[in-house]
């Protein structure tokens, strides 16, 4: 049990600005919300994934590597920002989402971008993963566990958020524009770390 609360703690204390991120794509209609759910599941697991490969092979990640993961979502803000130009120069949104609504990106692709956001965000979460598993892998089952609940948790917070009346509001009039806004800023936060490579 005592494996379970750390397990619960180290989930919540390395994945809390994922509620964020959960937030801002929930709040964007044109994601579908399985395809948030299955990429935020993808990301963590493979997040842990290499942690426990790391772990097992007593490897180490290089000081500061991970840091070069921001380019993911620092490229995918980038890539969203022209919406928010068109939408800032009077576009009629409900136009602009028709006229996208004919294409929209395939779940896959949109389960993959999370999934690539999510792994980018937590590139620093292998620096407390792989030390902590490395010290005993017997507790992984239970890890395992607890951070496929708290992912469930996190989206379901994330979408709660979203659908509560006070929540909707905020995203309904500023919904469009946080998503990529949050994109950039977290990719720029991780590739600060990056400068110690130069």
């Amino acid at each position: 049990m005592h494996d379970g609360w750390t397990a619960a703690v180290v989930f919540a204390s390395t994945d809390i600005d994922d509620l964020v991120l959960l937030t801002a794509f929930f709040a964007d209609a044109r994601v579908r919300r399985g395809s948030i759910v299955a990429g935020q599941f993808l990301g963590i697991g493979s997040l842990l994934g290499a942690s426990v490969l790391a772990a097992a092979a007593s490897l180490a990640v290089p000081p500061h590597w991970p840091a070069l993961l921001g380019v993911l979502p620092l490229g995918i803000g980038l890539w969203k920002l022209p919406e928010l130009w068109r939408r800032g120069n009077g576009d009629d949104v409900e136009v602009v989402d028709a006229q996208r609504a004919g294409q929209p990106a395939s779940a896959g692709a949109q389960a993959l971008a999370v999934a690539a956001v999510t792994i980018a965000n937590g590139g620093d979460n292998l620096g407390v993963y792989i030390p902590l598993f490395a010290r005993d892998l017997s507790v992984l089952p239970i890890y395992l566990l607890v951070f496929a609940l708290m992912t469930a948790l996190w989206c379901w917070a994330g979408h709660s958020f979203v659908k509560h009346p006070a929540g909707a509001a905020l995203m309904q009039r500023w919904g469009h524009a946080i998503l990529p806004l949050v994109l950039i800023a977290l990719g720029a936060w991780i590739l600060w770390d990056a400068r110690h490579l130069l």
